[in-house]
């Protein structure tokens, strides 16, 4: 199995779990987020389910000289928390907590269809667009 196959069957694992999980749908996450109004807790089985699998996977990865498709591994150095980080966390949580989507499952939930999942997708795109044609330095510094 060569590097890309091995991705996009990653990619398909998640987009599915995604789906069987209902992390795709908005009202789902939404009613999440809402723990002072009618709270639905079930996601949290879904993130602690998640939580032990990468444990686990972790584990069986650090116990490899080296990844299956890579020569070596890829870890990030840099530790610190900057104004870039902070600023995108918190758009980032902003934006998942006013429409319930985030980049993941809203590829996922294209095929569930609806306008709401489109106008999400098309903002998110254009917000890389805008991203990768202005400094964000500027931005943040301001």
């Amino acid at each position: 199995m060569n590097r890309n196959l091995a991705a996009g069957l990653s990619g398909l694992v998640f987009g599915i779990g995604l789906t069987v999980s209902q992390m795709v749908n908005p009202a789902k996450v939404l009613a999440f987020l809402d723990i002072l109004g009618d709270w639905d807790p079930s996601l949290l089985f879904v993130m602690g389910g998640a939580l032990l699998v990468t444990a686990g996977g972790y584990r069986l990865a650090w116990m490899r000289p080296a990844p299956l498709y890579a020569e070596r591994f890829q870890v990030p150095t840099d530790t610190s928390i900057d104004r870039k980080l902070a600023l995108g966390a918190v758009m980032f949580g902003a934006g998942w907590g006013l429409v319930g989507l985030c980049p993941g499952p809203v590829i996922a939930a294209l095929t569930l269809g609806g306008p709401k999942i489109w106008v999400f997708l098309l903002a998110m795109l254009a917000g890389m667009v805008i991203h990768l044609k202005t400094p964000v330095g500027k931005w943040v510094e301001a």
